[in-house]
């Protein structure tokens, strides 16, 4: 048997990331954080915005539900986003057609729940009607709106950008008047153009305030405005954090559009003169989507039983190493297998994920998908000191053949690893993960032979 020659990983062109670590775990042991997941539909979910930036930043574990690896999906138009740019308000602005949807999926939701179609009307019409601007984006105590201009008093709905006319009507401006000289007067601090100056502050120190009186000190033991948090669990405040998200509502800036008569013109040629002017209208989102991190089963058991930094729950229930080792292998039944070769490669340095892609178990990366191509695809069985046993998957010349010309034709490599089970180690062994103390691991890479090049590379020797 020939020796494999070592191929280095091919390095990405475009790198827009640092590498931070290779594991969600600090080696000082400070600032440890155990993460939270829940099984959904035999899925291992994320659902905490720090769980999840913390799990995918430090080892690169999961992938976002809508996302095709990082999570990183926003409801945003990024055409509108480059269109309204001058605006800089830190809020998602969507498209009216793409609202339509929303409001139409939030509507089949309540006729499932019963409702009749007037009172279904009724709430959406409440709830997406036009509002003020919750908030503007704020940088350290200022605001970093670049929106300076006057608008109407009698405007109804704050609509960025807008611009006053004679009459006292508002007219939307187009987003390049932006960048033009439209920056005299600055909405920031003035009740006329900041509904958050007028009632957001108040609104907001109140319900501080409130919070602060909801929250008894442990320091004193007793309700005081005294500024100390309350200690509460991660598991508490982790909850918390994902309820308080998913109930408040969503702002979003939709883009409409409203037409308006040049005055000049005569009544005939009305509908050939009409200017159709874009704004922005602040409304609530009745339909959201969130995005979770998923985790493979493998990489969840890793995380749990190898790292420690993870507690997964079922039914508000959280799951032992066995139970979790039980569960998994009857979801996937050869959840044993894969995790082992996952356990050893992630051990060695690999990033392995998902091989479903290229009909293969696992891919390996070397730091990374941001940085590295996948390296190997990787191909796991589980046999007995002999190399027999019943292979999951028994390749014949002619499958072989070709599953290695599809990884090579995506500059990879096919390996094989095998995972050599001890003759005596019964099956009791097996049901714990105890048992990969035993295991032994072979790999072995395929490679294609060519004749031509093999008389070339004789001929000189």
């Amino acid at each position: 048997m020939a020796e494999a020659a070592f191929h280095p990983p091919r390095r990405k062109r475009r790198v827009f990331e640092s590498y931070d670590s290779p594991f969600p775990v600090d080696v000082g042991g400070k600032g440890f954080r155990v993460c939270q997941a829940e099984i959904l539909n035999n899925n291992v979910i994320v659902r905490n915005p720090e769980d999840v930036e913390q799990l995918y930043n430090k080892g690169y574990f999961g992938k976002g539900i809508l996302s095709r690896s990082r999570p990183v999906y926003s409801i945003s138009d990024p055409s509108l986003v480059t269109k309204w740019q001058g605006a800089n308000i830190n809020m998602p602005i969507i498209s009216s057609k793409k609202y339509q949807y929303h409001v139409e999926w939030a509507r089949s939701i309540l006729q499932q729940q019963g409702l009749d179609d007037s009172s279904v009307t009724k709430i959406l019409e409440n709830y997406t009607k036009p509002v003020e601007l919750p908030f503007l984006e704020e940088d350290g105590a200022e605001q970093t709106s670049n929106s300076c201009h006057e608008m109407g008093s009698n405007a109804e709905n704050t609509e960025l950008p807008s611009q006053p006319t004679e009459t006292g009507s508002v007219v939307a401006r187009s987003p390049e008047d932006w960048n033009e000289g439209y920056k005299e007067a600055c909405l920031e601090g003035d009740p006329a153009f900041d509904p958050a100056a007028v009632c957001g502050s108040k609104e907001q120190e109140q319900g501080n305030v409130r919070e602060r009186a909801e929250v008894a000190c442990q320091r004193h033991g007793f309700l005081v405005h005294c500024g100390c948090k309350a200690e509460e669990s991660t598991e508490q405040r982790s909850c918390e954090t994902v309820e308080a998200k998913e109930c408040a509502p969503e702002y979003v800036l939709v883009q409409e559009e409203e037409g308006s008569l040049c005055p000049e013109n005569n009544s005939a040629h009305a509908q050939e003169n009409v200017v159709k002017k874009e704004k922005l209208v602040c409304r609530k989102n009745p339909f959201r989507i969130f995005e979770y991190l998923q985790l493979s089963l493998e990489e969840a058991f890793f995380l749990v039983y190898a790292l420690g930094c993870l507690s997964i729950y079922c039914d508000e229930e959280p799951l032992t190493i066995l139970k979790l080792w039980e569960f998994f292998s009857e979801v996937k039944p050869n959840f044993r297998t894969t995790y082992m070769a996952y356990h050893y490669f992630r051990s060695r340095g690999w990033v392995p994920k998902v091989g479903l892609k290229y009909g293969t178990d696992l891919l390996l990366y070397r730091k990374g998908p941001p940085f590295y191509h996948a390296s190997y695809s990787v191909i796991a069985e589980l046999v007995d000191d002999n190399f027999e046993g019943s292979l999951r998957r028994p390749l014949s010349w002619k499958s072989l053949s070709g599953l290695n010309r599809t990884t090579v034709n995506a500059s990879k490599e096919l390996m094989l690893c095998y995972l050599i089970r001890p003759s005596d180690m019964t099956d009791k062994e097996m049901s714990t993960p105890d048992c990969m103390k035993r295991i032994k691991v072979q790999e072995l890479i395929v490679s294609r032979w060519v004749s031509s090049r093999e008389r070339s590379e004789q001929d000189e020797f």
